[in-house]
């Protein structure tokens, strides 16, 4: 790979942050969708809720290690060639993935507070952020189920944005995060 090619790359760990980022969304997302087919109160549902917690926060972490590797590291300028429309797009929808990033997990940790539930985070108990209240724990959870929701939509704008620039515009977008 020439100098110029390494340029317009991410960093290393930035591309790892990236992909496992992506890994751990999937099975955050998969052990809410899954957990339904669990016997309510049995052993695997209450695994599969205990793992969605401990992910979602793995995430909310994740965000800050991966915005100061923007922020002290470089990262590379967006490809003037692509018209300003696309770059202001691609730009907005990652600022909506990154607040997507850390207001799950966090309305999620007051979700869990609110309802006086423990908050584990691999074999800690976090703090609650607040005191049990049943009407605000429900307030939280339509915020996180909705957001969630949200959430299915900006991961598919952003990799079905990576696929078309890729399979169709044939340019580096997609490269540039590719290990």
């Amino acid at each position: 790979m020439t100098t110029s090619a390494l340029s317009i790359r991410y960093s290393r760990p930035l591309i790892a942050i990236h992909w496992l980022t992506l890994l751990l969304l999937v099975a955050i997302y998969a052990s809410m969708e899954l957990r339904g087919y669990a016997t309510r109160g049995s052993a695997l549902r209450e695994g599969m809720k205990h793992w969605h917690f401990m992910l979602g926060l793995t995430v909310l972490t994740l965000v800050w290690i991966r915005l100061a590797t923007r922020w002290f590291g470089t990262t590379p300028a967006a490809d003037l060639r692509l018209p300003r429309w696309q770059r202001q797009l691609a730009g907005s929808v990652h600022v909506l993935l990154y607040v997507f990033m850390v207001a799950m997990p966090i309305l999620g940790w007051l979700l869990l507070s609110a309802e006086g539930k423990l908050i584990p985070f691999f074999g800690l108990e976090l703090p609650p952020l607040m005191g049990t209240n049943r009407a605000w724990a429900e307030r939280f959870e339509d915020w996180h189920k909705t957001l969630a929701n949200i959430g299915y939509f900006l991961i598919g704008a952003h990799a079905g944005a990576a696929l078309l620039h890729h399979y169709v515009f044939k340019d580096a977008t997609l490269r540039r995060m590719l290990p």
